[in-house]
């Protein structure tokens, strides 16, 4: 008997369209990729090489491919700026979407895709948050969860890109919100996985240089950066983020307790081979982020797979995803103003100074 299987459109062939597509085709057995859409030449001729041999359809526009013959979900890794709308498109068309995140640089039109779900609770609606599907956060939150450390009271996230000469990052910065609304994403919605979903924001302030590319200055954005965010339960995080680590991907946390403490990836490596040379003893680290995150990845398609097919909740409860680009872009108002940011207890601005 044959296994049903879900039928998924791609949208945008960028570095993560390309890496989503594939997953979903070499690495998801209850998934079949039916169909992608990028408007660019470049990913276009990598589709016709890597996609067509396999009786994938290639779309330049974005409505006739969720118009494809029995189409059930999008996975949509677009530019930032689009999302959110094409989110809300795939939905109004009875489709299933996997977003890259953000949903949006903006709370509120986030916010419009969550509503937009709601309108149809059969459908799965997920934001793409990786960190929460690799197997040492989990068992960090397992632990968390069962009291091991008593209350996680403080937590630190690192997450440290590898130096990238070639200015993307660079021209990058007009579209993606800033670093801390690109990168610390990640790091803020372990935050609010750790401490608990409805934590409430006390205050938030932050700071950063742009080290290596003063450029990233005239779209307000830098290559470094320190946020600190206070929570009215008595808790507090440190976000540390950067495009300059000069030996690869440097993605680290630890959250201390009442009653111990948890740690992750402080000490990166890929594997448990030491080198041993005339430069002293060393251990190779992942060069990017989809290295370090490699099963992680793979692990997101088959859940929202899953999640589709087998009518379960999403792993990650989109609304969740957009209190983390709330926090994000306080930070980054933070940053490029200087001012600290206050919230009353409903975790509404009181003041800036």
């Amino acid at each position: 008997m044959s296994v049903r299987r879900l039928k998924v459109g791609c949208a945008g062939l960028g570095r993560m369209g390309q890496r989503h597509a594939l997953n979903f085709l070499y690495r998801t057995p209850r998934a079949q990729l039916v169909a992608v859409f990028t408007p660019d030449a470049r990913e276009q001729s990598w589709a016709q090489e890597n996609l067509v041999p396999h009786g994938i359809t290639v779309y330049s526009d974005y409505d006739e491919m969720l118009k494809h013959e029995g189409l059930e979900a999008v996975v949509l890794a677009t530019v930032t700026a689009v999302h959110a709308e094409q989110a809300i498109k795939a939905i109004a068309a009875d489709k299933h979407v996997m977003s890259e995140k953000p949903l949006s640089i903006s709370p509120e039109v986030s916010q419009q895709v969550v509503d937009a779900a709601k309108t149809k609770p059969h459908l799965k609606v997920m934001c793409a948050l990786s960190r929460r599907f690799d197997a040492s956060y989990r068992d960090v939150k397992a632990k968390i969860d069962s009291g091991l450390i008593g209350k996680p009271t403080v937590f630190y996230g690192q997450t440290g890109d590898k130096i990238d000469p070639s200015g993307f990052f660079v021209q990058y910065a007009q579209f993606s919100g800033g670093i801390f609304v690109d990168c610390t994403i990640h790091d803020i919605d372990l935050m609010l996985w750790f401490f608990g979903e409805d934590i409430k924001v006390k205050s938030i302030t932050a700071t950063g240089v742009a080290a290596l590319q003063p450029e990233l200055i005239k779209y307000n954005d830098r290559d470094n950066a320190v946020g600190i965010v206070e929570f009215w339960s008595g808790q507090i995080a440190t976000l540390y983020v950067t495009r300059m680590i000069a030996s690869g991907q440097e993605d680290q946390t630890f959250i201390v307790g009442t009653e111990g403490k948890l740690s992750i990836n402080m000490t990166p490596a890929i594997n448990h081979v030491d080198i041993h040379d005339k430069n002293g003893i060393r251990r190779e680290i992942p060069q990017n982020y989809f290295e370090r995150f490699y099963e992680a990845f793979t692990l997101e398609a088959n859940e929202f797979t899953k999640a589709c097919l087998d009518d379960l909740p999403v792993p990650l409860d989109p609304q969740g995803a957009v209190h983390a680009v709330k926090i994000a872009l306080a930070l980054q108002e933070s940053m490029i103003s200087g001012k600290k940011i206050y919230y009353d207890e409903d975790e509404n601005v009181i003041s800036k100074e």
